[in-house]
């Protein structure tokens, strides 16, 4: 049934994408009761994109249209596709690293960590390639790997909050899939979230990565989310777009319709990171490739860019912004957010850190979510979401407790393991 534009659609000049793939998913039919579809692909959830394509109804004809309409050959397909893409990357990315010692540690320490949590892996893979709540590889964009994943709520009957969620990966091995988990957690609270894949090093350069980002960004009111590089990707996304806003340039989509940035172990100063990943197997030469060249550094550290005074009106159009650290994490130090958020205040945006006392990279992403449980970070991600809905603060606080995916000894094998 058609239905007048919400008061929250945005409308969008965006190119409409083309046709999906085979294995991509139109837009159009990833959503069901309480949701809307863009016409340009990239629009979704309550509220969001152009009136084109708007779905409607009851939650029995909404779950039959979540029914799956993939069969069973269809799904291993696209699954050995995507396995294909990761492995022919990684072996492009291999001629670039050559031989070094710090690295080859890495990636055998990663993948005993993979193995020590492949319990929890799997629960979580089945849940990704076979729940009739995940509609993958959704079209966003014209470019490679312009896709993202949408994990929706049993019940969509009625308006959801959206999370555009960036993955991490250091910008090399960064890939939608990544965000299942969160996806299937916050799912579980009537929260629709989207996982926005892009291109990593070295299919692309730090520009095609942030420009990824910001084209799968929906166009409706979300909330934006990235992780680790996603985190650096996510921000220097909405940095741009307020340079952009403040300028009175074209725009596809505004920061108005963002309600908060959460930044989860993020960096934010190529500068100050540069010489600390060279000494984590992040060697300089591989990082200045994917960043293209020690000269653009400015232009992809928000920490800087945000202090530029030709730019300076920027910062007041910037949402608020609450960036998530653990203070024991070596990957990305947790001086990272907390420069960060004493350089937004500074400029007059809203800003808030939070600090997860002894916390590493991987505790608040992976090990804390596979624990089950109580969980701190996920509690405060919720409850800054419903923080304006008393109802759905009724459900929260009776829900069950979350099932936990990995024993506890694996887990502590693996903290010990984790390259990260």
């Amino acid at each position: 049934m058609a239905s007048s534009p919400s008061p929250l659609a945005f409308q969008s000049d965006r190119p409409r994408a083309p046709p999906p793939p085979p294995g991509g998913e139109d837009p159009a039919s990833a959503l069901g009761s309480g949701a809307s579809v863009s016409g340009s692909g990239g629009g979704f959830g309550a509220g969001c994109g152009s009136a084109r394509r708007r779905a409607s109804g009851k939650a029995a004809a909404g779950g039959r249209r979540f029914g799956r309409q993939q069969s069973f050959g269809r799904e291993i397909g696209h699954a050995a596709a995507e396995t294909y893409l990761i492995t022919r990357l990684s072996f492009t990315l291999l001629r670039y690293l050559g031989v070094g010692y710090r690295w080859i540690t890495k990636l055998l320490a990663l993948g005993c960590y993979a193995m020590l949590l492949m319990p929890g892996f799997l629960q979580v893979a089945y849940y990704y390639f076979f729940s009739s709540q995940v509609r993958r590889s959704i079209v966003y964009g014209d470019q490679p790997r312009n896709r993202l994943d949408l994990h929706l709520p049993k019940n969509m009957d009625g308006p959801k909050p959206v999370v555009a969620f960036v993955t991490g990966g250091a910008w090399i091995i960064g890939y939608k899939a990544w965000g299942a988990l969160l996806g299937k957690q916050l799912a579980e609270r009537d929260i629709i979230v989207a996982c926005i894949d892009y291109r990593n090093f070295p299919q692309g350069t730090i520009s095609d990565m942030v420009n990824d980002a910001s084209e799968g960004i929906p166009i409706c009111l979300i909330y934006l989310m990235g992780q680790s590089a996603g985190a650096h990707i996510a921000a220097c996304a909405l940095v741009d777009q307020a340079v952009k806003e403040s300028r009175g340039e074209s725009i596809s989509w505004s920061l108005s319709q963002i309600k908060a940035y959460f930044g989860l172990s993020g960096g934010y100063n190529l500068f100050s990171l540069v010489d600390h990943f060279h000494n984590r197997g992040l060697y300089r030469s591989i990082f200045l490739s994917i960043m293209e060249g020690e000269k653009s550094f400015k232009q992809f550290s928000p920490e800087v860019k945000v202090q530029d005074p030709s730019i300076r009106n920027a910062a007041s159009l910037l949402p608020p912004i609450l960036l998530f650290h653990g203070t024991g994490d070596y990957s990305i130090p947790s001086d990272a957010s907390k420069n960060f958020g004493a350089t937004l205040q500074n400029v007059g945006a809203k800003a808030e850190v939070v600090l997860f006392d002894g916390k590493t990279h991987t505790d608040l992403f992976l090990q804390d979510p596979l624990r089950g449980g109580e969980d701190e970070l996920f509690d405060h991600l919720v409850a800054f979401i419903h923080a304006d809905d008393p109802e759905a603060q009724a459900r929260d606080a009776t829900a069950p407790p979350r099932t936990r995916l990995v024993p506890e000894l694996l887990l502590w094998l693996a903290r010990r393991m984790s390259p990260f």
